[in-house]
């Protein structure tokens, strides 16, 4: 009987998804001298062992990071092997059993034998493919853009973005007193080659030590600034976050790192729209990069949600045929958009960085038009000012068609804002009410709360070009249309210049007993009805709906 040849590897089974009954024979059989001892190979193996790095641990004892490429790619990468030092290695041969021993009970010593020199070859094959592989034992399922049919079409250009973009990508954590406080990704967003030193921006939630309600309206969050930090960086190695600042409207930070080696800083994206293909990138706590596809959401802000977020949003129905052709289903430990990526990127199909994810009610993140504007402020002046307009907006733009339609019949009005005032503020001051619509701030046309964020960081950056400081109070102007009245009117609001977390609180009355009826069961008026109460709100939600 012929022997069965095949390569060592066609891209099927991993060696450690070999079994027995299908592990192929080679034409070369293993070393069967009789003294007990493998000869001695003749080159200087030992000098290369005695340069091989010893492995990294982390703080706490763990291994850091798996890094493709280990430490032969590096020595490769860095050329630290001169041509004449040179020694090729020998070939892995696979073992097998001759036809005529292949009967473990006439040759018990042959199948010992050939069962410790294959858990040899299976260790030798799995070094090298861990040379350019992922780490068997993490068995991830494929990313989408290997795995998804309905990508093909972008696949090539895709790839070629997801690929540049994700060398600015990194991984932070955080703790306080040795106990864990967060994980998240982070980006590169400036570089000095001269003090060797880089600038990570990612979200404030790395240093939030509480979070005591949902609604970031009422700005209860807090912040540890004194938080050890640790940047986990491409190569596997570890370096110290420095704190610099960090914006806890916007929910963004910003850490000093050195690194002896360049990093990538990438592109912001000139816009963003609803509906745009976009890809998350974001890494894992082994640094795998974790890929997902998208497209951004036609949304507006949830109540309890800021101003500036967008949405990201990806199919998660794997029983879907263009999604899967393999048989390995995700879980909730290796599903690719499963990865715990708060503080990865957006990113388009240029590459470019379309926004910073921000998880909070909603796959949320913030787009690259207020990054870019927040990143400039904060390199010119070391803070990152808004103004405080003591009001919440739902945009016109992002209502169903059949309520802008309707209000298009009613008022004339297609474009807008209706707002919230927070209770004792200017706006509320002045008159407007929920119901109302904002139109111009400025004499500017903004359909969105986004355009309208850009427009406060943009009036705060001529206040401070103009010698202007923080926790001032500049004018703005405002036309209100008052729909029960039917009357347009121009406001010039007084607003605050400040870099911390605006704060919007709601109206409120207490209810001491049952509304119209007395303690004894008789009629009594409403406590709603009495003019001297604030009328009772017509819910946020009930506009939403």
């Amino acid at each position: 009987m012929g022997r069965n040849k095949r390569p060592l590897w066609t891209g099927g089974p991993g060696p450690d998804e070999m079994t027995s009954e299908r592990r192929p024979r080679v034409s070369s059989p293993v070393w069967t001298g009789t003294s007990g001892k493998r000869p001695e190979r003749s080159g200087k193996r030992p000098e290369r062992e005695a340069k091989k790095k010893k492995k990294r641990f982390s703080p706490e004892g763990k291994m850091e990071p798996f890094q493709v490429g280990g430490d032969q790619d590096e020595s490769v990468a860095h050329s630290a092997v001169e041509e004449d030092e040179f020694t090729p290695k020998s070939p892995i041969s696979m073992p097998y059993i001759p036809d005529e021993l292949n009967d473990p009970t006439a040759h018990p010593a042959t199948l010992a034998a050939f069962n410790e020199a294959h858990v040899k070859y299976k260790a030798k094959l799995s070094r090298r493919y861990g040379l350019f592989s992922l780490p068997p034992q993490l068995k991830l399922a494929s990313s989408c853009l290997f795995n998804h049919r309905h990508l093909l079409p972008i696949r090539e250009s895709a790839q070629k973005a997801v690929l540049h973009a994700a060398k600015s990508i990194i991984r932070l954590s955080s703790s306080v007193d040795g106990k864990l406080l967060a994980n998240c990704c982070g980006l590169w967003i400036k570089w000095d080659e001269d003090s060797k030193t880089g600038i990570v921006l990612t979200t404030a939630h790395l240093i939030r030590s509480n979070h005591p309600t949902e609604n970031h309206w009422e700005g209860k969050d807090e912040y540890n600034i004194k938080s050890k930090v640790i940047v986990h960086l491409l190569d596997g190695n570890t370096a110290d976050g420095h704190y610099l600042y960090h914006q806890e409207h916007y929910d963004l930070a910003f850490f000093k790192v050195r690194v002896d080696e360049e990093v990538e800083v990438p592109h912001f994206s000139v816009s963003m729209n609803c509906g745009q293909d976009v890809f998350r990138l974001g890494r894992d706590d082994h640094m795998i990069l974790r890929i997902t596809h998208g497209s951004v959401e036609y949304l507006n802000p949830g109540s309890d949600e800021r101003h500036h977020y967008m949405y990201f949003y990806h199919q998660k129905d794997d029983s879907l045929s263009h999604q899967r052709h393999d048989d390995r289903l995700p879980n909730k430990n290796n599903d690719d958009y499963l990865c715990d990526d708060d503080g990865g990127s957006i990113i388009d199909l240029d590459g470019k960085v379309a926004g910073l994810v921000n998880k909070h009610l909603e796959e949320s993140f913030v787009p690259s038009s207020i990054l870019d504007k927040c990143v400039d402020l904060w390199c010119k002046f070391r803070c990152i000012p808004r103004l405080h307009l003591g009001m919440t907006f739902i945009s016109i733009k992002l209502l169903d068609p059949i309520h802008i339609e309707m209000m298009c019949r009613m008022y004339k009005i297609e474009d807008g804002r209706w707002p919230y005032c927070s209770r004792e503020s200017h706006a509320e001051k002045l008159g407007i009410c929920l119901g109302d619509i904002i139109e111009r701030f400025n004499g500017e046309l903004i359909s969105t709360t986004v355009e309208l964020e850009k427009m406060l960081l943009g009036r705060c950056k001529d206040h401070l070009d103009q010698g202007g400081h923080l926790n001032e109070k500049i004018n703005i102007s405002i036309q209100v249309f008052h729909t029960e009245e039917r009357l347009r009117r121009n406001i010039n609001l007084s607003v605050d210049v400040s870099d911390g977390a605006e704060v919007v609180n709601r109206r409120t009355y207490p209810i001491t007993a049952i509304e119209g009826t007395f303690a004894s069961g008789q009629p009594s008026k409403n406590v709603a009805d009495d003019p001297c109460l604030p009328r009772r709100e017509r819910t946020w939600e009930s506009y939403r709906r």
